[in-house]
């Protein structure tokens, strides 16, 4: 039986893999947190892998605070370069193969195409750039690793931008959401489910190198909200707002759909519409 070693096991997407772990009885599993594993500690990451031997490993630990990267940049480094490094390094010591989730934050925004993986990348801010530097320390550490680039990830589990939403808008007649940055949402059950796909398919032997997931289709972020008070039958008309009238620290992607051709067609994988994905997680928010 194959051993899938999940980092990151608090977050999102590893609470999605988690929940779905029970879907797929020929794989077993080990979850992890940093409070049992700190990926950016070198020798504990080659102790426990050395120990559980894992088919593969899911690195779902990732540093992913778009503005406080600027002023935490060494950490930001540490988990997003470091950590991804030293797993890779492990799962090639067992002939594992490690999975590790990336971001469309590897691009500036400018195309307004869905951005391919053999696109030139250009991250615009420190988190971006901490992310491709991790792809790239991950495949001079193992060339037969495999990236997912994935983006506007949410769900039932910790805090998200439809949370959030739910939250303020029950409370408001009106809200203001930026209508000029596009891309598109991706339930972390829908990637979960891929990953777990990706562990059992036959591909997964000799695929390696970058993939983009998300939901299918493309939405700005006020069509996003817009849906999301409409599904949740919230009273509160959303405002559409240009970026400038809504100041970050980092400037984000204007455009960030990603093209998933390339990982439908390796592992034959079904991608659902971020619509009906969102009305499956808003039903579990009720």
């Amino acid at each position: 039986m194959k051993t899938v070693l999940v980092t990151g096991s608090y977050g999102q997407l590893g609470s999605a893999m988690e929940t779905l772990s029970i879907n797929y009885p020929d794989l077993k599993f080990a979850f992890y947190d940093v409070d049992r594993l700190d990926i950016t500690n070198e020798n504990a990451v080659l102790d426990l892998v050395a120990e559980l031997k894992p088919a593969f490993i899911v690195n779902c630990a990732a540093y992913t605070a778009v503005d406080d990267a600027e002023e935490n940049l060494d950490l930001a480094t540490k988990i997003n370069v470091d950590g991804p490094r030293n797993l890779a390094r492990a799962a090639k010591a067992v002939q594992g193969k490690l999975i590790h989730i990336s971001t469309d934050y590897v691009f500036n925004g400018d195309s307004w195409l869905p951005y391919k993986e053999t696109d030139a990348v250009d991250p615009i801010g420190a988190y971006g750039l901490t992310k491709l530097n991790g792809e790239l320390a991950v495949f001079e550490a193992d060339p037969a690793s495999i990236v997912i680039r994935t983006s506007w990830l949410y769900s039932q589990f910790g805090k998200n931008f439809v949370k959030t939403i739910l939250r303020v808008s029950a409370g408001r007649d009106e809200m203001g959401v930026i209508y000029d940055q596009v891309g598109t949402p991706t339930n972390a059950m829908d990637l979960a489910d891929a990953i777990l796909q990706i562990c059992i398919s036959e591909a997964s032997q000799t695929a390696s190198g970058v993939y983009h997931y998300s939901n299918e289709g493309a939405v700005s972020w006020y069509d996003f909200a817009s849906a999301i008070v409409e599904i949740a039958g919230i009273n509160c008309k959303i405002k559409p707002l240009e970026t400038f009238e809504y100041p970050a620290k980092t400037k984000r992607p204007h455009y960030s759909v990603l093209n998933k051709r390339k990982i439908r067609e390796t592992f034959d994988i079904s991608i659902p519409y971020w619509r009906d994905s969102l009305i499956k997680c808003i039903d579990l928010l009720k």
